[in-house]
C-alpha cells in the first residue's frame, strides 16, 4: 500500500488534545432528507472552526461520477466549486473542541483512506468517532423520529434498542472507517436517523436535529439546534397541510401510524400488511417535493 500519509496535508498550528471526539459526516452515501448534509453544514456555519488536515481530493474523487459545479457567465467561466475533504477543528457552544470529518466520500482507495484517517486520529488525540447517517424508513412523520445506534462496543450504546437483527447493505467509506478503527481499539459508533420514506428526497431538518442531539449526548458536546428546530417545525407544518389536502397522503400516514404503533407494542413487522393500493414512495416524494417547492417560493415572495 502506498504511504497513507501522502494522502493528506497538515495545516499549521495543530492542537494538542487527548480523548477528543471526531464526528464523521462524509457526503456521498445514502442521506435521506439530506439530514447528514444539513447537520454538517450547520456545524460549520454556526460554530467556530478551521481545517487541520486536508485530503488530496484528486487521488480520491471520480470527477465524472460526481461532477463539480461550474458557473458560466455570458462569455466566460466565472467560478468553480472545488471539491473538499478535510478534518476541521470545531468548538462547540461551550468551547469544547472536537473534530469534524466532512466533504466528499472517497470513490477510490478506501483502505488507504482509512489508514490515513487512523494517522489523523492518533496525531490529534481522538478518543471516540461518531458517524452520522440518515436512512429512509416506512415510518410516519407524526411519530417521534427513530434512530439506529451502532458501535464497536455495546457499552457505548447501552440502552439503545436495535431495529433489525442481521441485514446486508452496501458499504460506505464512513462505515468502513468505523469498522476498521473499531478493530484497532478506537472507540467508534454511529447513528442513523429514520426519515419517513415519502420525505427522503425532501430536506428534513428534524432528522438533522436528531443526529446532532444524539452526537452531542454521546460525545459530551453542546451542539446548537434551535435554528434547525425552527426549520423542522416549518417543514412539519407544510407536510401536515399537504396531508390535509390529499386523501392519498392521509391514508398513507394513517396506515403507517397504525403499523408503527403495532411495532412499538412488540408485534411483528414495522410495515406489516395491507399496504396494497397505497401510493409509492417515489410518487409521494415527488408530490411533496412539488408542494414544498411551491411553499418555499410563496414564502420567499417569488411565486407570482
Amino acid at each position: 500500500m502506498l504511504d497513507p500519509g501522502q494522502l493528506f496535508e497538515w495545516e499549521p498550528d495543530l492542537p494538542a488534545l487527548e480523548g477528543v471526539v471526531l464526528i464523521e459526516a462524509l457526503d456521498g452515501f445514502i442521506d435521506a432528507g439530506a439530514a447528514r448534509r444539513i447537520a454538517c453544514e450547520h456545524l460549520l456555519v454556526t460554530l467556530r472552526s478551521r481545517p487541520v488536515a486536508t485530503f488530496d481530493i484528486d487521488q480520491l474523487l471520480d470527477y465524472r461520477g460526481r461532477r463539480p459545479a461550474m458557473i458560466f457567465v455570458e462569455d466566460h467561466w466565472e467560478d468553480y466549486t472545488d471539491p473538499q475533504l478535510a478534518v476541521h477543528l470545531v468548538h462547540d457552544s461551550a468551547g469544547t473542541a472536537f473534530f469534524l470529518l466532512a466533504g466528499h466520500e472517497p470513490d477510490y482507495q478506501w483502505e488507504r483512506f482509512v489508514e490515513a484517517v487512523h494517522l489523523v486520529v492518533k496525531r490529534l488525540g481522538v478518543g471516540l468517532t461518531i458517524g452520522l447517517n440518515a436512512i429512509p424508513m416506512g415510518v410516519p412523520h407524526t411519530r417521534p423520529l427513530g434512530i439506529t445506534a451502532h458501535a464497536n462496543r455495546k457499552e457505548l450504546i447501552a440502552g439503545a434498542e436495535p431495529w433489525v437483527s442481521t441485514v446486508q447493505v452496501p458499504g460506505s467509506a464512513g462505515h468502513l472507517l468505523e469498522y476498521r478503527l473499531g478493530k484497532r481499539g478506537v472507540d467508534t459508533m454511529g447513528f442513523a436517523a429514520h426519515v419517513p420514506h415519502y420525505l427522503a428526497q425532501t430536506p428534513y431538518p428534524a432528522a438533522a436535529v436528531k443526529l446532532l442531539d444524539a452526537a452531542a449526548s454521546a460525545g459530551g458536546l453542546v451542539l446548537p439546534t434551535d435554528a434547525l428546530a425552527d426549520q423542522a417545525a416549518a417543514v412539519r407544518e407544510a407536510v401536515d397541510a399537504r396531508v390535509q389536502e390529499s386523501p392519498q397522503f392521509a391514508e398513507l400516514v394513517e396506515a403507517l401510524e397504525g403499523q408503527f404503533d403495532q411495532f412499538l407494542a412488540g408485534r411483528e413487522g414495522l410495515l406489516g400488511e395491507g399496504g396494497e393500493g397505497l401510493p409509492t414512495a417515489d410518487e409521494l416524494g415527488a408530490e411533496l417535493e412539488r408542494f414544498l417547492a411551491q411553499e418555499t417560493r410563496r414564502t420567499d415572495g417569488t411565486d407570482i
